[in-house]
């Protein structure tokens, strides 16, 4: 690594360390005032309170770091103007985007970490946090959820579960299983007491199951061997943990692999529904390319600052962060309204503000 980029590095992840470090304690705070009392109350382990309020922000990371990077490269961009170091870096031959790649690359990296908090985390955890505020942090209430109805209207199967066996929705406690015809006519139900997802297949101990004709008239077993086993695996049964865990989850907290499969096994979703979760997934997908958007035109908005006025650049850069995220909801609006199509309306606010971006970026150069 060369001296220029170590330079670089350090100047920029001082400020972006202290950015970061200064909105999770705002957010903390807030979150403290409200629930101190509680959390004093049920005496919960230091780590606990640390997982909490780790997987009470996590929503909020891509909000956080895209605001984090623009501040730091502000103040990095400000600080080499200012002391003439830009200056001095371009007498001697280097070019604008040597000087800055350090910057761009640890934007590149801090997406990457909003993808992967997006996608792994926040689907675990998140919503533990929210139901441990609602219950008062009492964690004897979050061990399990109850009567979880699953429909997978493809392949016309209907899954009703009294109760999640593991937080993984690995096994499954009071299980029916309702398959029918695609005429809409009842082919079958197979009831058991505790079904476990093994190998990729679902297992039922002691099933029950019951045939039926096309009338709906119950009939004898056509395979009564087989019925009869204690333990039984059902392949035609696709279904996964995570179908059952993202029906118990709040819609903005499942991962974009769940998302576009529950889309995909609801068929019956209203044109106005499917359009607002279509959306959704692709706004979910794009989020992480806010970090380089918005650090393509902090760092023009930086040099802005230390060359002609603190302020122009400041409000030059915040108008532009405002106006981003303002037209990332006005297109939500329109997607949600049906306005605009769904991937129109979730790649718009990031194709037009990246090229405002390369234009100011490239201004410089």
């Amino acid at each position: 690594m060369r001296i220029l980029t170590r330079y670089v590095l350090r100047e920029y992840l001082i400020p972006l360390c202290y950015c970061l470090c200064g909105f999770v304690s705002i957010y903390i705070l807030f979150e403290l005032f409200g629930s101190f009392a509680r959390l004093t109350e049920a005496d919960l382990p230091a780590g606990t309170v640390v997982q909490y309020f780790c997987a009470y922000l996590a929503p909020y990371f891509e909000w956080l770091a895209p605001a984090a990077l623009m501040l730091a490269a502000l103040y990095t961009m400000w600080s080499f103007c200012r002391h003439s170091e830009l200056i001095a870096m371009r007498a001697n031959g280097i070019g604008f985007l040597a000087i800055v790649k350090p910057i761009l690359f640890v934007a590149v990296l801090m997406g990457a970490a909003v993808w992967a908090v997006n996608e792994y985390y926040v689907p675990r955890r998140a919503q533990w946090a929210m139901l441990m505020k609602a219950e008062r942090f009492r964690q004897d209430a979050l061990d399990r959820a109850d009567n979880i109805v699953f429909r997978n209207s493809r392949a016309d199967r209907t899954w009703t579960v009294g109760s999640l066996g593991d937080a993984n929705a690995r096994k499954l406690n009071d299980v029916r299983v309702t398959v029918n015809r695609p005429d809409g006519s009842r082919l079958m139900n197979v009831t058991a007491g505790l079904a476990q997802y093994l190998d990729g297949e679902w297992w039922f101990s002691n099933p029950a199951v019951q045939h039926y004709d096309s009338r709906g008239v119950e009939v004898a077993t056509p395979t009564p061997d087989l019925d009869a086993l204690p333990l039984r695996t059902f392949p035609d049964f696709k279904e996964r943990p995570a179908d059952f865990l993202s029906q118990n989850r709040k819609w903005e907290y499942n991962s974009i692999s769940d998302r576009f499969r529950y889309i995909r096994t609801h068929p019956e979703l209203t044109e106005e529904t499917r359009s607002k979760y279509v959306y959704d997934t692709w706004a979910k997908i794009l989020a992480p390319f806010a970090c380089i958007v918005i650090t393509l035109f902090a760092i023009p908005a930086g040099v802005a600052t230390g060359r002609q006025s603190v302020f122009k650049g400041i409000l030059g850069a915040l108008a532009l962060f405002f106006s981003f995220y303002g037209t990332v909801i006005f297109c939500m609006v329109a997607a949600n309204s049906q306005w605009l199509p769904p991937l129109v309306a979730a790649f718009l606010p990031y194709v037009v503000f990246f090229m405002l971006g390369l234009r100011a970026f490239k201004k410089q150069r």
